[in-house]
């Protein structure tokens, strides 16, 4: 029979604001050791590392065992019991904050769907031995490191609802896709990218992300990279910037081939451009040609 146990640390300092730790600690129950009924005011979460049992929450019952996690909402009046053969041992913490519900409905949890299951079990423990760990320390800054031990558990359930609930070949899938390029390109015009370095970042296969990319925005990727390039050049050639660091700015290295594309794209060259907007500064700068 498995030796019983049970460990907590709590949050000597725990914040005020949108999620904030309150406790957390680890078990290993005994037979039929029961929790309940009973209603609390904050959230509480576990994840059962081994064994089985029982949890009953909104006049339902639930048969759980390794890998499961069950989340419990303020106000709801809930039961749990381990196993008569194979009691439960688990690991849990106790959470508040005015975006815990936004947090927890993000990854499909609620008091309507209080279960979830996972095969990264691993580093659900990780992360849940990391945070009690974090709160036995004690150390300034606790309260914060502690919340982002949460945050992470969350974003591990929040993968998990993703690959039951999305079909590899659906249409969200590969607007997902199209939705990626666009960031990485928005965050990485300013590097001397290549599609073909972006689609291998991203995982996937050149020909399929252009295809794709250009159904859904009209644009391929290398044109809507330049579009990205453009528009930005626009707003630095505002300022104070010389011509070559603008060029610089938005990916060019080459300060006379950025000019000519300027002009391919606006119709006007860099300096042209400028010189009107000091003329006019309310000119937003001409039409696309």
């Amino acid at each position: 029979m498995a030796h019983v146990y049970h460990e907590a640390a709590f949050n000597p300092h725990p914040g005020k604001g949108e999620l904030t730790v309150l406790f957390a600690g680890h078990a290993q129950t005994a037979a039929q050791h029961k929790v309940g009924p009973q209603v609390l005011d904050y959230h509480l979460v576990h994840t059962v590392v081994s064994g089985r049992g029982n949890f009953r929450c909104v006049h339902r019952d639930y048969r759980l065992e390794r890998g499961n996690s069950f989340f419990i909402f303020p106000g709801e009046l809930v039961t749990y019991v381990s196993d008569s053969s194979e009691p439960w041992a688990y690991r849990w913490v106790g959470f508040k904050g005015e975006r815990a519900d936004e947090f927890l409905s993000k990854a499909g949890i609620s008091p309507d769907k209080p279960v979830i299951s996972s095969d990264r079990l691993r580093r659900l423990t990780a992360l849940y031995y990391q945070l009690e760990k974090t709160l036995q320390l004690a150390k300034p800054g606790c309260d914060m490191q502690a919340g982002g031990y949460l945050r992470l558990l969350f974003g591990e359930y929040a993968q998990d609802r993703l690959r039951e609930e999305v079909p590899k070949e659906d249409a969200s899938v590969i607007q997902q896709q199209v939705e990626q390029a666009i960031r990485w390109l928005t965050l990485q015009y300013y590097q001397p990218i290549s599609i073909e370095q972006m689609a291998r970042t991203l995982g996937y296969h050149r020909t399929h992300l252009s295809k794709m990319f250009k159904q859904h925005t009209g644009l391929s990727p290398m044109q809507f990279l330049l579009k990205i390039r453009m528009e930005r050049a626009k707003l630095l050639l505002q300022g104070p910037l010389t011509i070559e660091q603008v060029a610089s700015s938005v990916g060019f290295g080459d300060a006379l081939y950025f000019s000519k594309q300027f002009k391919k794209y606006y119709g006007r060259s860099p300096s042209e451009y400028r010189h009107d907007q000091q003329i006019n500064p309310y000119d937003c700068g001409g039409s696309n040609l």
